[in-house]
């Protein structure tokens, strides 16, 4: 009985956290040593036990003994069977912190354009996100939507950040409770979205927001999506110069307010 006992303790308290790039031991462009010893500092301050690991390839090994999983990942995405694996964690009351990159994935080239077009897979449907693309890294204002959830608790009704403006497509509006939002208006303005996909799904019904952050029930559980969160060092940006114009970039892991939003939502236990 008390060995029982004990592993529904360790379950209850423990995090596994995925931070990485692909392929396997490249950034794909962002410093995720820094990403995570941030999370793995938060995690520590709630004196809660982490697992970290590169991609989703022993996944549901250390979902068996964690109540909160979060990502952090540029290019590894989960297959059907790991998704399959993730989704049965959720369901039966795990939480699903996924950020900035996890909505992304595998992608495509796509004739007479740089960027790539993402390809949509089973765990985007499980996300709830898929990602279409980004203008440059500027600053904007990020908008909270829902203020009275325990998520956005503390956190400013906006706030301003420096960071990638993504360009996400939810793919369970009705389903999703919407935190954050944004209008980026000409401060970042996508060439390419249309060269790569039929349309511009990522805009709402007014034409001017994009959602940033929202979370969405599942079963017992949850998976809150950030696409906040873009970092990157000299080192981390493969193929270009490495010099004074390739300074290190922390953007919204500076923010207060995104500081706030991981703590809360390390805190965080579904209903």
């Amino acid at each position: 009985m008390a060995k029982a006992a004990e592993t529904a303790e360790t379950k209850f308290s423990r995090a596994h956290v995925i931070t990485g790039g692909f392929p396997p031991g490249m950034a794909a462009g962002h410093d995720h040593d820094h990403a995570r010893l941030r999370l793995l500092t938060l995690l520590a301050e709630k004196e809660m036990p982490a697992s970290a690991a590169n991609d989703f390839s022993d996944v549901a090994k250390w979902l068996a003994v964690s109540r909160l999983l979060i990502t952090y990942v540029a290019g590894p995405y989960p297959d059907a069977a790991q998704t399959a694996a993730i989704q049965s964690w959720v369901e039966a009351g795990g939480h699903w912190l996924a950020l900035h990159g996890t909505s992304g994935g595998k992608a495509a080239r796509v004739e007479g354009v740089r960027q790539r077009r993402t390809i949509k897979t089973e765990h985007h449907a499980l996300l709830g996100a898929f990602f279409l693309t980004h203008p440059p890294f500027c600053k904007f204002v990020v908008d909270v939507r829902d203020a009275a959830h325990p998520l956005t608790k503390g956190v400013p009704a906006s706030f301003e950040v420096e960071d990638e403006p993504y360009f996400v497509e939810l793919q369970h509006p009705a389903s999703s409770r919407i935190l954050l939002t944004a209008e980026y208006g000409t401060r970042a303005v996508s060439d390419v979205v249309t060269k790569l996909y039929p349309s511009d799904t990522s805009l709402q019904p007014d034409g001017k927001t994009r959602v940033l952050g929202y979370t969405r029930t599942l079963g017992k559980g949850a998976v809150t999506y950030f696409a906040l969160g873009h970092c990157h060092n000299p080192a981390s940006r493969e193929g270009r110069p490495v010099g004074t114009d390739q300074p290190v970039v922390r953007g919204a892991w500076e923010s207060a307010a995104f500081d706030t939003l991981l703590r809360n939502a390390i805190s965080y236990t579904p209903a």
